[in-house]
C-alpha cells in the first residue's frame, strides 16, 4: 500500500511527495519500487518527516504502529492520515482528546474507496426498510484483523439506523461459528480471507418476498487512492479528527 501512496501523491499536481518512511525499506530510492517522479531516498526513521518539512503523513501501517505514529505527529504539529484499522473505541476517544489540543488534525478511515463509503450510506439508507440483514466482507490472506474496520461501521450505521432487526433463529450450531460476529443491532458479520482477493463487501437485508444485496469491489489498490488524495487535501481544514471520508462526500 505505501508505494502505491507514494506514486499517487507523486502523480498529483497539487501536493508534492518529500519523505517516505518504511523501515523495511530503509536506504532504497523510491524508483526501485517502481514509484515514479523526483528520486527520493526512503528513510527508516519517521524523522525524516520533520527533516522534510512534511505538513500531512500519510499512515498506512498496523494497529500498534498507527496508534504510537499519530501521538507522534500530533506531538510535531504534522496532520495525519490514516488508513489503518482496528482502533477500538477507547482509542478513537483518546484520539479524539488528543487532536483536539493538537495545533494539527487527523482523518482515520477504515476504507478510502469511495465506492465502499457509497456502500455504507446506501445500506443506511435501506435498514428502516428491512428486518434481518448480514454483512460479508472479504479481503486478501495478508490482512490480520477480522472483521474489517468497513464491515463493522457498516453495521453501526445500520443498527443507528433502525432498531427493528429480527431476532436471529439460530439455537443449534454444527459448527461454532458458522453465524458469524454478532455485530451492533445482532447483525451478523462474516469475514472470508482469500489469496487474491482485495477487499469487497455485500450487505444482505431480507424482508417479507424481497431482498436486497448492496456489493462494493476494490480489485487494486488504486481504488483507494481518490479517497486518500482528498483526504490529504481536506485534513487541514478540518479541525480535530475526522471519521471517515462521509463529510468529505457531503454525504
Amino acid at each position: 500500500m505505501g508505494s502505491t501512496v507514494c506514486q499517487a501523491v507523486s502523480e498529483a499536481d497539487d501536493v508534492e511527495l518529500v519523505a517516505a518512511v518504511d523501515p523495511y525499506h530503509a536506504g532504497i530510492d523510491i524508483h526501485q519500487l517502481g514509484i515514479s517522479g523526483t528520486g527520493l531516498e526512503i528513510s527508516g526513521r519517521r524523522d525524516a518527516f520533520i527533516a522534510a518539512g512534511v505538513q500531512v503523513a500519510i499512515d498506512f501501517t498496523e494497529l500498534d504502529a498507527a496508534r504510537d505514529n499519530l501521538t507522534w505527529l500530533a506531538e510535531q504539529g504534522i496532520h495525519a492520515v490514516v488508513g489503518t484499522t482496528g482502533f477500538s473505541a477507547t482509542d478513537i476517544a483518546e484520539l479524539t482528546a488528543l487532536f483536539s489540543q493538537a495545533p494539527c488534525n487527523a482523518v482515520i478511515a477504515p476504507n478510502f474507496a469511495i465506492g465502499a463509503i457509497l456502500l455504507m450510506r446506501f445500506a443506511e439508507l435501506a435498514a428502516p426498510f428491512f428486518e434481518t440483514a448480514e454483512i460479508i466482507e472479504l479481503h486478501h490472506d495478508a490482512k490480520i484483523d477480522a472483521p474489517s474496520g468497513t464491515a463493522m461501521m457498516t453495521a453501526e450505521r445500520m443498527a443507528a439506523a433502525s432498531s427493528a432487526w429480527a431476532a436471529d433463529p439460530t439455537t443449534t450450531y454444527v459448527l461454532e461459528g458458522a453465524r458469524g460476529g454478532e455485530g451492533a443491532g445482532g447483525i451478523r458479520v462474516h469475514s472470508v480471507r482469500l489469496r487474491g482477493m482485495v477487499a469487497h463487501e455485500e450487505v444482505l437485508l431480507g424482508t417479507a418476498g424481497q431482498t436486497l444485496s448492496i456489493r462494493h469491489d476494490s480489485y487494486d489498490r488504486t481504488s483507494f487512492m481518490p479517497g486518500v488524495l482528498l483526504a490529504v487535501r481536506q485534513v487541514m481544514s478540518r479541525p480535530g479528527l475526522t471519521l471517515g471520508l462521509d463529510a468529505m462526500l457531503d454525504l
